[in-house]
């Protein structure tokens, strides 16, 4: 028969034991042991329907005694064991929060984006607008309009994409220069006009210098006084602010475009340093773009007296403008899925291009 003494000595036992607990799971065990479904407290408690009334009288409130104390002191030093498990997460988890914050990769600008954006601030400057068009072209804004004769090797598949016929029996191309642009901006616009048109173009070549896909920029001023002095003047500026030099000189070649007249390549003086092209010093010239007046057949094209309207074009490849400034040896890296030469090549994107504080 239980006594008060038993009691008294199961408290103590338990005590000890939940006192002796170093850890959740073992403090676990020691509750499970007293007052699970088969504990010896619950089991004690079982024995009260076995006593007579008067024991019942004293051991029930005895035993239900005993089992609060015993959950209280469970639920105590559990919550002290989870209070140092904490404090030791929080000892070995320390954070120095004057440190500097860990560095965030980040993106980079590509050298055409780059490029792209130094070439509209400087055109820009000088009262040139940005132009754009589609790059699927048809016939006549490509070839036809630009005073290209019809056995022109440019109209040639193996120098151009050609896409199959429409149900009208026209097929579509894609453009091999922005010049289209500058077609369709004459057709929609009243001189005088004055713009640039970048964007890409498409020929059917690859090699260390040429790709199927790459940029171009093309330039278009019209109006009724415009000569080649002003071609000269104005891409001669533009070579200064896109080098960062003040020292450039340049000279022009007789050359031979369908929608220029006179024609010429612009050659600039320059010497090699390392990778990068270092303009007005050295002995050598380099061609930087190919330039002209505007043919008189493409002004009358597109709607215009060619005996009133007159005006000057240039076209450069911005890909190629990039190698030369920034020492790139070859184009086909840009495009080809490698962050780690766009990491080395790329610019910040949050350093805007601007003739006030430097392009680059």
């Amino acid at each position: 028969m239980t006594t008060s003494d038993d009691l008294d000595a199961l408290e103590k036992r338990y005590s000890a034991a939940i006192e002796a607990a170093d850890a959740i799971p073992a403090l676990e065990e020691v509750r499970v042991a007293a007052l699970g479904k088969k504990g010896e407290v619950s089991l004690k408690m079982r024995d009260l329907g076995g006593m007579s009334p008067e024991e019942r009288k004293v051991f029930g409130p005895a035993l239900n005694g005993l089992k609060d104390r015993l959950a209280s002191a469970i639920e105590a030093k559990k919550s002290a064991l989870e209070a140092d498990a904490l404090n030791a997460a929080l000892a070995s988890e320390r954070v120095d929060i004057t440190l500097p914050a860990p560095r965030e990769p980040k993106g980079t600008l590509h050298p055409v984006s780059q490029v792209m954006e130094e070439l509209a601030v400087i055109f820009a400057d000088m009262g040139f607008a940005v132009a754009e068009g589609p790059d699927v072209e048809d016939d006549f804004h490509n070839f036809t309009a630009l005073n290209f004769p019809a056995d022109h090797p440019a109209r040639d598949t193996h120098d151009t994409f050609f896409m199959e016929k429409g149900e009208d029996g026209t097929a579509k191309l894609l453009r091999t220069h922005t010049s289209p642009v500058q077609i369709r901006t004459l057709m929609n616009s009243e001189p005088p006009v004055r713009i640039i048109a970048p964007g890409r173009v498409y020929r059917c070549d690859w090699d260390q210098t040429h790709t199927p896909m790459f940029h171009q920029v093309e330039g278009l001023v019209i109006d009724k006084d415009t000569h080649m002095g002003h071609l000269k003047g104005c891409l001669t500026d533009f070579l200064a602010a896109f080098f960062e030099t003040d020292e450039v000189e340049v000279r022009f070649r007789p050359h031979h475009f369908p929608f220029t007249e006179p024609s010429a390549e612009m050659d600039v003086r320059y010497e090699r340093v390392g990778d990068a092209v270092k303009v007005g010093s050295g002995d050598k010239w380099l061609e930087i773009l190919g330039c002209g007046m505007v043919h008189p057949n493409v002004i009358k094209a597109c709607g215009l007296d060619p005996d009133v309207y007159q005006g000057f074009a240039f076209g450069m490849g911005v890909d190629r403008l990039a190698m030369l400034k920034y020492g790139m040896s070859d184009l086909r890296p840009f495009f080809e899925p490698d962050p780690r030469w766009l990491s080395h090549y790329g610019f910040s994107p949050l350093l805007q291009a601007n003739l006030a504080t430097g392009l680059s």
